[in-house]
C-alpha cells in the first residue's frame, strides 16, 4: 500500500507533499508524488527544467525525513486528476492527498475541475489540504 499526492510547486502544492509525508512516516508506507502536466506547447524547455530542479529538491526533502518514496513525473497529455486516479489504483493507494487553493466567494460556488473529479472518482479517500494562511 502507498499515499499518492498531486504535487505541483505551489504553496497548495508543498502543503500536500509535506502533509503526505507525515503521513507515510506515520503508517510506514511509501510515498508516490505524481507531477502531471499536460505537456506539448504548454510546456517549453526552461520550465520543464525547472520542474526537473524541484523535484530533484522534493527527492532530496524526502530523502532527509526517511520517507520512502517514488517520484513521477508525467508529460502525457491527460489532466492531472487522470494520473492521479492511474496511479492510486496502480498502487492500491491507501489515500491520495490534493492540495486546495483558497478560492474567492464566487469561486467557492465551483470547486477546481481537477480537484472535484479526483474527489469523485478516486477508488480511495482523499484528504485535501489547504496551504497555511499567510501573514
Amino acid at each position: 500500500m502507498a499515499v499518492v499526492v498531486g504535487y505541483v510547486p505551489t504553496k497548495e502544492g508543498r502543503a500536500a507533499l509535506r502533509r503526505a509525508a507525515e503521513e507515510c512516516l506515520l503508517r510506514r508506507t511509501r510515498l508516490i508524488v505524481i507531477n502531471s502536466n499536460r505537456g506539448g506547447k504548454d510546456l517549453d524547455a526552461d520550465e520543464a527544467t525547472r520542474f526537473d530542479e524541484e523535484l530533484r529538491g522534493v527527492q532530496a526533502q524526502l530523502d532527509d525525513v526517511g520517507v520512502e518514496h517514488e517520484v513521477r513525473q508525467l508529460v502525457r497529455g491527460n489532466e492531472p486528476a487522470e494520473d492521479l486516479i492511474a496511479a492510486a489504483e496502480e498502487v492500491e493507494a491507501d489515500f491520495i492527498v490534493i492540495g486546495l487553493r483558497r478560492r474567492t466567494p464566487v469561486g467557492k460556488l465551483i470547486l477546481g475541475s481537477n480537484a472535484q473529479r479526483i474527489l469523485l472518482d478516486a477508488p480511495c479517500p482523499v484528504l485535501a489540504v489547504k496551504a497555511p494562511t499567510e501573514g
